[in-house]
């Protein structure tokens, strides 16, 4: 029997109850960036996915719930389901509301506020699913329970109608469809695969034997599953792939610590303090890898904390006083005279700790440092009890380790020598030689230009403004720091006269590295569009990103760029960026006088419409540069023009052949010069491949279509085009341009005609190196603030910083193998390789 309320009985319910969801709703759409983050740089955007996943992570937390699936949809929308017990739908007794429709549309209303339904619970800002509903254009919410499914859906947060039992159910659990208001993400609507990616690895880590599964149904998607039965000991192997353990065996301690909890109780006017125990999990895991930063990741009911907290304090207290007490027993004779700190210990280190606890407390809304002074005792404890006995039952372990420790130790001694060194010699002689530098006192109006060699240094010193701009050019590459010791880093001549240059110190630690004294706000990497200079800048950005992590975290850092061509005709110059900018240089220039009119119309395409056509086919092109592997570049061109494959139909041969004989004619009109011959291959009984032949001068050249290409993210993108251009080329069409006129048989050959006719009286130059600009170009197109362009280093989102430093520790640490694999997998997306 239904439970859900019908039209008539939700509108008479409604009053009271109706005015407190109206001001939840208003409160929350005039000031979204209170409940969920920003809304312009697509933190908050990304976080209404975050908020009903983590509803869902909470449900198998407590034990009800496996496997989570995250979709997002074509229509720019998104899709979280699960398989656990499902909203509640019960009438609510005080309001005669469905439970479901309160937690929709309530703030706060979720069961995860009392004790007994949920004893921890995650969540950014803790403000439940309601706050998606109410910044969603519309929302679809689907509940399986009972045997049941019920269906209700919303406008902005507001009821279409009361929720309705739709019909009977074999599962149980809940989905929740949304599509973001542009109203409230009008910067930014669209959301990131990787950041999501990103946290719903983690999430999978952080809570073993959940199954996540995430599917981007948009144009050049992919599917992911996430599954770790190893849950954080599996995370610090992840990490670490990239770099070179010095120990096999993972140290990894999960407890259940009971801490005493002081909370204020009001009573008689008067505040008091009273202390109650409650239990909280700790779960650490870590392992040193050979090289010399730490990558420690905390976490509190799986919401991540990267300003650290008491968390952090009671783990590094643990590590820093077990260790030392372990070093004085059994370190040997090389580490008596030395005094430990607490980086030493630290280096080389990948670690995971994760605490969970009822009712944790955060210096701020956005919970990126925890204050909940329990938390520091509970880990200090778990970690220094697991780890004294790690170190006791594992000599050879903790031989590497120690070593490793000792070894730090010794380099930091090193380091702070060379440092002082330095820096009295910079006292002493100033600023380096080589670098030219500005007039302009105010730090915040000055900006320093890294120039990779003297010739470019020299047009760069020419071109800029002596006012505001300062050049350095840096000799050769700089050295990798990825993997060298901070005391070879600071005695290799380039990165110590950079160090000098900036003038704020280096490192991590605030008694080395003073941001305040940083004498230029903007640090400007200008480097050629080749090898050399990607590497170059490669390396520049390794040596800020882990000894001068503030510069990133400040937007002090960015990238220039200069353009990558120059198009001349007559005497009219262009500089154009990048490749884009010369596809639509060209395109535009191609389509001036031109029109297409297809055979059997008169009037030629509006100018507008083969415009938009042009630029799709264009797009469509380079969608399909991913199957490039797959095949013949003339057969994906071929695939833009026919009828889209059905693929429901990949199984009927004839259907398949009927089809393989309008690519052989499709091939025939793109490449009359040879024969084409195009068949079925079976796989067994059933159709798995075309065989494409094509035969020039009595050679054959033989490859395969694969129907499984049918189905690929990077074909479904190009389905509507294919479907549109097949309909107009039916019988081929007349392209002309000014007073030529050609005939042709596919679109794609108008487009290349159109393009080589653009082409016409064109001088394209490609720059290699800044040193082909003399200084007056170097100035128009590089340096000149107000027609330059400038990218800003930033690492974007909370999430990707761990993934940042593995990309770092992948492509430029002491390990091959990862490096390798990277190359493989990537190497297909690169274009315009200058070796």
């Amino acid at each position: 029997m239904p439970t859900g309320q019908t039209q008539t009985d939700a509108s008479e319910s409604y009053g009271a109850d109706q005015i407190e969801v109206l001001e939840d709703r208003e409160s929350v759409r005039k000031l979204p960036g209170m409940y969920i983050g920003d809304t312009d740089d697509g933190t908050g955007l990304h976080h209404l996915i975050y908020e009903v996943v983590d509803n869902s992570v909470d449900e198998a937390l407590a034990g009800y719930c496996s496997r989570i699936t995250v979709r997002l949809l074509a229509d720019g929308g998104a899709e979280i389901s699960d398989d656990g017990r499902g909203i509640p739908v019960d009438k609510h007794a005080k309001t005669g509301r469905s439970a479901a429709e309160l937690i929709m549309t309530t703030l706060h209303a979720g069961g995860k506020f009392d004790e007994s339904v949920y004893k921890v619970s995650g969540g950014l800002h803790g403000v439940g699913v309601s706050v998606v509903n109410f910044l969603s254009a519309n929302l679809e919410l689907v509940v399986h329970r009972g045997g049941r499914q019920y269906r209700q859906s919303y406008s902005t947060g507001i009821p279409d109608g009361a929720l309705e039992d739709v019909g009977e159910s074999d599962r149980s659990g809940t989905v929740i469809r949304f599509r973001p208001d542009p109203q409230v993400f009008a910067a930014r609507l669209e959301f990131d695969a990787g950041t999501l990616t990103d946290r719903l690895r983690e999430l999978a880590f952080l809570n073993s034997g959940i199954t996540i599964e995430f599917a981007d149904e948009r144009e050049g998607g992919g599917q992911w599953t996430f599954h770790a039965d190893g849950g954080i000991r599996e995370f610090v192997q992840w990490l670490n792939q990239s770099r070179e353990p010095l120990h096999t065996q993972v140290f990894h301690v999960k407890r259940s610590q009971v801490v005493e909890i002081a909370r204020r109780e009001e009573g008689n006017g008067n505040g008091e303090n009273r202390e109650t125990s409650a239990e909280m999990e700790v779960e650490a895991a870590m392992q040193w890898n050979a090289g010399y930063q730490e990558h420690s990741s905390f976490f509190t009911n799986n919401i991540p904390q990267n300003h650290g907290g008491t968390h952090q304090e009671g783990f590094r207290t643990a590590l820093t006083r077990t260790l030392n007490t372990y070093l004085e027993h059994h370190g040997g004779s090389r580490a008596k005279n030395l005094t430990l700190r607490g980086e030493d210990v630290r280096e080389g280190l990948t670690a995971v700790v994760s605490v969970k606890m009822r009712d944790p407390k955060f210096s701020s809304q956005t919970k990126e440092r925890l204050v909940s002074s329990e938390a520091k005792t509970a880990v200090e404890r778990s970690v220094a009890e697991a780890l004294r006995e790690f170190l006791l039952e594992n000599p050879k372990q903790s031989r590497a380790i120690t070593e490793k420790i000792v070894d730090a130790a010794t380099a930091r001694e090193a380091a702070r020598k060379a440092r002082d060194i330095a820096r009295k010699k910079s006292d002493v002689g100033g600023l380096p030689g080589k670098l030219a530098d500005c007039q302009e006192k105010d730090a915040s109006k000055r900006e320093i230009f890294l120039v990779e060699g003297d010739s470019a240094g020299g047009s760069a010193k020419q071109a800029r403004d002596r006012r505001t701009q300062a050049v350095l050019p840096l000799r050769g590459k700089i050295l990798n720091v990825e993997k060298a010791r901070p005391d070879k880093m600071l005695s290799s001549n380039e990165v110590a006269t950079l160090i000098a240059a900036l003038g704020c110190g280096v490192g991590r630690e605030e008694e080395s590295f003073d941001a305040e004294k940083l004498r230029y706000h903007r640090v400007i990497i200008m480097t050629d569009a080749d090898v050399d200079g990607s590497h170059i800048r490669t390396l520049l950005l390794t040596f800020f990103f882990r000894y001068m992590p503030a510069l990133i975290e400040h937007g002090h850092v960015y990238i220039a760029q200069p353009p990558l061509y120059k198009v001349t005709r007559g005497r009219k110059e262009q500089y154009l960026k990048d490749d884009e900018e010369l596809r639509d240089w060209t395109l535009e220039a191609a389509l001036k006088d031109a029109s297409l009119v297809a055979a059997g119309r008169k009037e030629p395409m509006q100018a507008e419409d083969l415009r938009q056509l042009a630029q799709r086919s264009l797009q469509a092109r380079s969608s399909l540069e991913g199957l490039r592997a797959k095949a013949d570049e003339r057969v994906l061109a071929c695939l833009i023009e026919l009828p889209p494959v059905d693929a429901g139909r990949l199984d009927d041969s004839r259907y398949m052949a009927d089809w393989g004989t309008q690519l052989e004619a499709a091939l025939a009109k793109h490449d009359a010069q040879a024969a084409w011959k195009v068949s079925v291959q079976a796989n067994g009984r059933t159709p798995a491949a075309f065989s494409v032949v094509r035969t020039e001068n009595g050679v054959d050249e033989e490859s395969a279509l694969e129907f499984s290409l049918f189905g690929s993210a990077e074909y479904q993108s190009v389905r509507g085009l294919a479907a549109e251009l097949s309909k107009l080329m039916v019988d081929g069409a007349a392209a002309r341009r000014a007073s030529s006129t050609r005939e042709v048989g596919l679109f794609g050959q108008a487009l290349d005609w159109f393009m080589d006719q653009g082409r016409r009286g064109v001088t394209l130059q490609r720059y290699k190196g800044l040193g082909e600009m003399n200084a007056a170009q170097l100035w128009d197109t590089t340096v000149n603030p107000e027609t330059r362009r400038l990218v800003r280093v930033e690492v974007a989102s909370e999430y990707e910083t761990s993934t940042t430093s593995k990309l770092f520790a992948t492509l430029m640490g002491e390990k091959v193998e990862p490096r390798r694999a990277f190359i493989e997998d990537n190497a297909l997306n690169v274009v315009n390789l200058d070796i």
